[in-house]
């Protein structure tokens, strides 16, 4: 018996009749369910107990064998084999069917794969089938050609006049006599020689021929036959899967399944009855072609004519949309289930917690650790029995609530809140009993899961097993979870409450009562501090020696370091070995407090400090770096220590800030008057030139948009200042330090509201002037409805596609996995900023680029030529940063494009792994990391194409469009013509608005003709590179692929996503998007086939490909060729090796079908494919790597057993 749990592949393939009749258990000959007085399945029904099965653990049908002893015993008086219930969900049956069938799936689908097998037209076998037309099976005298269709009426017409001497044929028999003469290898040797003798590579008759070689040759290899596609007998699935159920009130509910295959078995034994009494054959046909309209229902409702309806007009539910879409077999059940142990609740924040903890609340405690808790009472001998501890637990005893106590300490649980986008959407955290019934969550983590308290709601899981708890604890733990995994930054940053208290803590105020003081040591201060002597602003001055514990350079040791009470508290926080922090700049938060805090002994200290200007208190990015600084120097457990501490403080002196805002605090605009009164007399200025015909309606609009949104910038950048130079106001103190509100909308206060948009998605022209703290007249109120449905409206749509991409995104590379440790390839790239070309800006730097990367080849020092980094170093901090101080700008690295391992990536040229901050580990999921970091801020991004109000050529796709463009290789919109050689600029003339654009080299010349109302992008005698731009507009990847390199490729579809990306302030490394493209050029298509078994035509993997053209070359034999081609992420999903994993994803029946002809085997690379089935995962610990790993525990017994303990075992 073969083991279930451990098999390497699994295979699917097209069932022979015979195989269908094997699986069988027996022939369902009435279309009966149950008998609706006694309940019981009825005799040879779709419920009979003789095929499927008892429907009562050990009970045959009429009672005559009951209980455990008579097991498989089959009952002699009503032939039921006594054996538990849950056979009837695997046991199937079958219908004998009358007369052959077609299977839909095969004669329907796109291309028909019977139509390609026979070379016959989809419609003329339609006709055939479905009994309009009759297929010339064996011309004999008569001036037909075999498989040639002819009507009734020509029929007839040959019939009087050749008699019987010629055969036709009708439905799918005859279909089938064709299928079974076919000769398989003969075909596809024919098809080979006349694919060869086409020489244009588009012909429509080439591709078709490709096609039919590609299912023929299928067949060949797969070992199906193709009459296999007709059925001769039809599978019934197991009862169990197709339920009744009995409702309240005596009526039965059940499922589609059984109306259809009712509807089978009825016209089938009416047929098998009609031929029986030797009907007419026009009655005949007609059952069999009804017969056949059962079956494709069955199948597939719906794909051929109308749906079959049930009550109340309802399509019925048939075997294929059982397995398609989100409510499918697929998606529903085996990639998504419902779990035991789990429990949903509101969400509150529990500002006491440690950043590894969560409160769950005690009942709810007690329903997920039921079992546990159980144990727990028989075990101590509180409760006598399972039973008793149930009772006890359900009354709610307080002797339990200890036990729970016990059974929760060191057993986390898994937090969960919809929607997970991101791997920080589940972590993990030890629970604490709390009273009420909502969970309480640490305010830090809230980040990560994108958690508000003002309504969410949670899930808690429980790890059950010791390897899920140990990865829970070690993997998944809150507190481990710092760091970001799109660009390796911290997400735990404070925010609001947080930041304002740490920022007031921080602030320095000149002339305080106490300024200049001098104390022995920062205890003395903070007592002078609590005993109200000085403030928390103070500056005041303390001997550098005085701090037992913290950092600096040894030459300030006799100095002076002056400071603030708060900042000395805040200090406190930190590891002992960190340096003081002083102030938010990068060289006190990187490197040493900065010698202008110093001051020199013996000096006058309180002129000293009067003289110096205010230091600025940290802001929110200040505390960002600082945690990240403290990452990276003491990890995990310090930060999240230092993180709670951090927390404590925030609240409590926001609290003690008693920050508070009042109508009062909002300090109006002084210029706005002016310039509104300024801005309408320009608007009256521009529509008197409109109304004298000057200038067009377009133009108009555009300057009156500029118009008010320069008046805006202007009350802006007016407020602004403002704000700067008003520290002490707490709105000013809330925008400063980054805790809430921003200028823009700090506009919308003490300014003006501005333009707003209409739902087309441009602006309504006349503004709203007022501000929230005058506030909005009537009018004014409703022009700025307009704007504000759009912006609903958007975030609803923005959503929902943000999630789809993500999804395609995930199904494109989730087979992507750290493999080893080098592929040893001796390719990279060479990397520089990205720069926007149109304004000069730096999109990424260098820096950026490059750090936690490894170099590909030796980096030398420009000047003096020493080596600075060896080929494959690991490129840190430290490095990067050295290398930028040199002034090198283009270096070169080992990169995800190059790497060499099929369905995978190697260490060295993957590098950081950003979620931990050190190298990535054999077996992490970069695949899925890589997806996650880019769909997650998907929702971030804009929705607007913005448009420029029709001018051809300026409408720029920006935002998630923009995103989806790129990533499904489609060809954008005003895309620039672009150079197909390398070479000079030697014409360029305008016809009728389109350009003709001469580039010339030593070789050839090219001309390109642009688009209508191109802009250029080049000028004459320019010289150009090959896929170089000519017209401004982004360029289509399919034609640069076409004139460059897959890297070129590549490359340019990486700057453009960090564009979008980078534009809206989202930081997304390299590498992820690197994954993403990789993918999208993974396949080559064959050209010609050589000596290759490869056909022409079809797309293979680019491993594959350079495998079997290696091992043809060294057989001295002729390779393949084959051209790289890009596809969009769905159609590269569609195109994965694992039926499972694209079935599971778009398009099921079709995925199906393909895979059944071509006898596909799936070999479980990737995720998806081992969920569905039920496999460990091969990522994380599940690698194949670490999967057959034996450790010799009896060893370390033997080392710590004294010897008469073990002799003692050794006897027993």
């Amino acid at each position: 018996m073969m083991d279930v749990n451990n098999f390497e592949g699994l295979k699917i393939a097209i069932a022979s009749p015979d195989k269908i009749r094997s699986w069988s258990y027996g022939e369902v000959k009435k279309a009966e369910t149950i008998n609706y007085r006694t309940l019981k399945p009825e005799r040879d029904g779709l419920f009979c107990e003789k095929i499927f099965g008892p429907t009562k653990d050990f009970e045959c049908s009429c009672g005559k064998y009951k209980r455990l002893r008579y097991k498989n015993i089959v009952c002699d008086r009503c032939g039921v084999e006594v054996t538990r219930s849950k056979v009837r969900r695997e046991r199937m049956g079958h219908i004998e069917l009358a007369t052959p069938v077609s299977h839909i799936w095969f004669f329907k689908g796109v291309p028909s794969r019977m139509g390609l097998v026979l070379d016959m037209s989809p419609r003329d076998l339609e006709e055939v089938l479905y009994f309009v037309s009759y297929v010339v099976l064996d011309p004999g005298p008569a001036p037909l050609e075999k498989k040639q269709t002819i009507s009734d009426k020509e029929y007839r017409a040959y019939l009087e006049k050749y008699g019987n001497s010629f055969r036709v044929g009708m439905g799918a028999e005859a279909i089938k006599e064709l299928l079974e003469q076919v000769d398989l290898e003969k075909e596809v040797e024919q098809i080979k020689k006349e694919i060869e003798e086409i020489k244009d590579t588009t012909s429509q008759k080439r591709i078709r021929l490709i096609k039919r070689l590609d299912v023929l040759d299928a067949f060949v290899k797969s070992g199906n036959r193709p009459e296999w596609m007709i059925l001769e007998a039809l599978p019934v699935i197991p009862p169990e899967l197709r339920p009744m159920i009995q409702l309240d009130g005596g009526r039965f509910a059940t499922s589609d399944l059984n109306d259809l295959y009712r509807r089978v078995i009825n016209r089938n034994n009416r047929l098998k009855k009609l031929m029986e009494l030797g009907a007419p054959s026009i009655i005949i046909q007609n059952e069999k072609r009804m017969l056949q309209e059962a079956v494709d229902a069955l199948f597939d409702n719906g794909r051929r004519g109308r749906n079959i309806t049930g009550a109340g007009n309802r399509p019925l539910k048939s075997l294929s949309s059982m397995l398609k879409g989100k409510q499918g077999r697929f998606r529903q059940n085996l990639l998504g289930k419902r779990v035991d142990y789990s429990g949903r609740s509101v969400i509150v924040v529990g500002p006491n917690l440690k950043m590894y903890e969560c409160g769950i609340p005690k009942e709810m405690a007690l329903e997920l650790f039921k079992p546990h808790v159980i144990n727990g009472l028989v075990s101590k001998e509180i409760a006598s029995n399972i039973k008793a501890a149930k009772r006890m637990i359900e009354n709610q005893d307080p002797r339990v609530w200890d036990i729970v106590e016990e059974k929760i300490k060191e057993h986390p649980v898994l937090l969960n809140r919809a929607p997970t986008l991101h791997r920080l959407g589940i972590q993990a955290f030890e629970p604490k009993l709390i009273e009420g019934r909502s969970i309480r969550l640490h305010p830090l983590v809230c980040a990560a899961f994108n958690a508000d308290f003002d309504g969410d709601q949670m899930a808690v899981h429980v790890p059950l097993s010791e390897e899920a708890q140990a990865e829970a604890r070690i993997l998944m733990l809150g507190a481990n979870n710092i760091l970001s995994p799109k660009d390796g930054k911290p997400i735990v940053t404070p925010s609001q409450d947080m930041v304002i208290g740490n920022y007031y803590l921080t602030i320095e105020k000149a002339n305080e009562p106490g300024e200049g003081n001098v104390y022995k040591n920062p205890n003395e201060a903070i007592m002078a501090y609590e005993r109200r002597l000085i403030s928390l602003h103070t500056r005041i001055a303390l001997p550098v020696k005085s701090f037992k514990y913290k950092v600096f350079p040894d030459n300030y040791m006799d100095k002076y370091l002056v400071t603030t009470p708060g900042k000395l508290i805040f200090n406190e926080i930190f590891p002992d070995t960190f340096q003081y922090i002083n102030e938010g700049s990068a060289e006190n938060i990187e490197k040493i407090t900065p010698s202008k805090f110093f001051i020199d002994k013996g000096k006058n200290i309180r002129e000293e400090i009067a003289q110096m200007p205010l230091v600025e208190p940290l802001n929110k990015g200040a505390l960002g770096k600082i945690i990240s600084q403290i990452y990276k120097r003491y990890h995990t457990t310090e930060t999240s220590i230092m993180l709670d501490k951090l927390k404590d403080l925030g609240f409590h002196y926001s609290t003690k800030s008693g920050i508070s805002i009042g109508i009062a605090d909002i300090k109006e605009s002084e210029m706005k008057t002016q310039v509104l009164k300024e801005s309408q007399e320009m608007v009256d200025k521009i529509n008197n030139q409109y109304k004298r015909g000057l200038i067009t309606e377009q133009e108009r609009y555009e300057k009156v948009i500029n118009v008010w949104v320069d008046a805006k910038n202007k009350i802006s950048k007016e407020l602004e200042e403002m704000v700067k130079n008003d520290k002490t106001n707490p709105i000013s103190m809330m925008m400063l330090s980054k805790a809430r509100g921003d200028i823009g909308s700090h506009t919308q206060l003490a300014g003006m509201r501005g333009l707003f948009f209409k739902p087309s998605g441009e602006y309504v022209e006349i503004p709203v002037k007022s501000s929230f703290s005058e506030g909005v007249t009537i009018s004014e109120f409703f022009l700025s409805t307009h704007g504000a449905r759009k912006g609903a409206v958007d975030t609803a749509l923005k959503t929902a596609d943000a999630g789809y991409l993500t999804r395609r995104l995930v199904d494109v590379v989730q087979d992507i996995i750290v493999k080893e440790d080098d592929c040893g390839t001796e390719a990279g790239v060479i990397v520089e900023a990205f720069v926007n070309e149109k304004d000069g800006t730096t999109i990424e730097t260098l820096y950026e680029r490059i750090v936690g990367r490894f170099t590909n080849r030796r980096i030398i020092h420009p000047e003096t030529k020493e080596v600075i980094a060896e080929r494959n170093t690991y490129i840190t901090e430290q490095l990067a940063d050295k290398i930028i101080e040199v002034g090198i700008t283009k270096v070169p690295i080992r990169t995800v494009f190059t790497c060499k391992i099929p369905h995978g990536v190697c260490q060295k040229c993957y590098g950081r792994n950003l979620a931990t901050g050190s190298i990535v580990e054999i077996g992490e999921a970069v695949g899925i990391m890589a997806a996650q970091s880019i769909g997650e801020p998907g929702t971030q991004l804009t929705m607007r194409t913005f448009n420029t109000g029709g001018v051809a050529g300026d409408d720029i796709t920006q935002g998630l469009p923009r995103v989806q463009e790129l990533f499904e290789a489609r060809t954008p919109k005003g895309k620039a013509t672009i150079s197909e050689i390398s070479g000079v600029v030697t014409k360029i003339e305008d016809e009728n608005g389109k350009y003709v654009i001469s580039v010339s080299n030593d070789v050839e010349t090219k001309e390109h003709t642009t688009n209508y109302g191109a802009k250029l992008a080049i000028s004459l005698n320019e010289e150009v590179k090959a896929g170089q731009r000519l017209t401004h507009g982004a360029i289509s990847p399919k034609e640069l692929l076409v004139i460059t390199d897959p890297i070129t490729v590549q490359q340019y579809i990486l700057l453009e996503i960090q564009k979008v990306y980078r534009s809206q302030g989202v930081d997304i490394s390299d590498k992820h998007v690197e994954i993403i493209a990789k993918r999208m050029i993974s396949k080559i298509k064959i050209i010609n086939s050589g000596d290759s078994i490869l056909l022409p035509g079809t797309i293979v993997n680019i491993n594959d490909f350079t495998e079997i053209n290696k091992n043809l070359i060294l057989e001295g034999k002729n390779p393949a060729t084959g051209r790289p081609i890009l596809l969009g992420i769905t159609k590269a999903s569609l195109e994965t090796d694992s039926f499972l994993s694209a079935a599971s994803f778009q398009e099921t029946t079709r995925i199906l079908t393909d895979a059944a002809i071509h006898g596909k085997i799936d070999y479980l690379e990737g995720l998806k494919e081992n969920v569905i089935i039920g496999k460990k995962i091969p990522a994380g610990t599940g690698c194949k790597k670490y999967r057959n790993f034996d450790y010799d525990l009896k060893l370390d017994l033997l080392k710590e057993e004294p010897l008469e303990v073990l002799e003692q075992e050794l006897m027993d």
